[in-house]
């Protein structure tokens, strides 16, 4: 049965014209020899054909194939910066480095807009213009440094920041010293205390599954004054969800995201106990879009309710990444009112790997 209406019909159709026009900006900014970076303008020179005149829309960007993750890993990083925005400051940040080499992608404003936008998403009640925030979780070359800094400060306030090192608790992983990840996360949240009870104006946390049970085994959030908590990270499940909200947050609102480097930032689409506390997200359209694809005839997507690997595609002058296959896999989600395109639900690591690959670190 179909679930959708003519007004969410007229509001997908408007927001695929939004889209297909976005890639025709975006196209021509990466292969105009004035503006583009040097990786695509090359690419488009071995390829043979120009984009600028035959991609019209979304689905032209079939053309591209896959986008290859190796292209992200080594140097030299400065093939990504576009010509359009020579002489401006670039920062750069890497993935997790699991898997090897990390990805890097360059920055210059994206993460500002992307967590900027995401802003507008976060109910002011739980999240107060001019309260402080703590985050807790990956910083050093990772986006989530600048990105939750700059978010609250774009909200008025002032962030504070206790780190943690995904690639050491990978390691200790690895080696099988359990009680080193049980001593090394005991170290982030005697930190994240210590700050938070000295800092009475902070009111908004980021952090990941994993250090938001360890801090609420050690403190009250209600007590330690948190009314709105900001959530990702590997570990981000239906059931981690439902703990959070039956057993942590005592009245504070949980905003649980799925992001990363090389997309920006989702936004989830509150659930409850009647859909199973599922996680469900929608990207942050037009600047990059996700896919449910079938594992194995990748360039097929799944049909609505259906299980498939995750393909993202980025759509900035700052960055163009078109039809990257990612680690995850999802269900294929319908669009909704706020969000007439597709989303995803239950993101987690994808199934079809013949190697198991150390996820789920935080």
């Amino acid at each position: 049965m179909s679930t959708t209406t003519p007004d969410l019909t007229a509001a997908a159709s408007a927001a695929r014209e939004r889209l297909d026009a976005h890639v025709r900006e975006i196209v021509q900014w990466h292969f105009d020899p004035a503006t583009g970076c040097e990786f695509w303008l090359e690419w488009a020179k071995k390829a043979g054909w120009d984009p600028r005149k035959e991609v019209r829309g979304y689905d032209d960007l079939a053309r591209f194939g896959n986008f290859q993750d190796e292209w992200l890993r080594g140097g030299p990083v400065r093939k990504w910066v576009p010509k359009g925005h020579a002489g401006k400051p670039v920062s750069l940040f890497e993935t997790g480095g699991s898997t090897g080499v990390p990805k890097a992608r360059i920055n210059i404003d994206d993460f500002r807009i992307d967590y900027e936008n995401f802003s507008t998403t976060l109910p002011d009640e739980f999240f107060p213009k001019g309260a402080d925030w703590m985050h807790i979780g990956p910083s050093g070359p990772r986006r989530l440094r600048l990105a939750i800094e700059h978010l609250a400060q774009h909200r008025g306030g002032i962030c504070f920041m206790v780190d943690l090192d995904p690639r050491w608790v990978i390691k200790l992983i690895k080696w099988g010293e359990i009680e080193m990840v049980e001593k090394y996360k005991k170290h982030v949240i005697d930190q994240a205390l210590v700050l938070m009870k000295a800092h009475p104006n902070i009111q908004c946390l980021f952090t990941t599954p994993k250090l938001l049970e360890a801090l609420c085994e050690r403190a009250s959030l209600k007590q330690l004054g948190i009314k709105g908590v900001f959530c990702g990270g590997t570990e981000m499940t239906p059931q981690f969800h439902r703990f959070a909200q039956e057993e942590l947050m005592e009245g504070a609102y949980f905003a649980p995201t799925y992001g990363n480097t090389l997309m920006g930032l989702a936004t989830h689409r509150e659930t409850g106990p009647d859909e199973g506390y599922a996680i469900v997200y929608y990207p942050p359209a037009p600047r990059a879009m996700i896919e449910v694809v079938d594992k194995d005839q990748t360039d097929k997507v799944v049909g609505y309710g259906e299980t498939g690997r995750v393909r993202l595609t980025t759509l900035t002058r700052e960055f163009f990444m078109p039809r990257f296959l990612e680690r995850d896999e999802a269900e294929r989600e319908r669009p909704c009112a706020r969000y007439p395109w597709d989303g995803v639900r239950n993101v987690r690591p994808f199934s079809g790997f013949a190697t198991t690959v150390v996820e789920g670190v935080y």
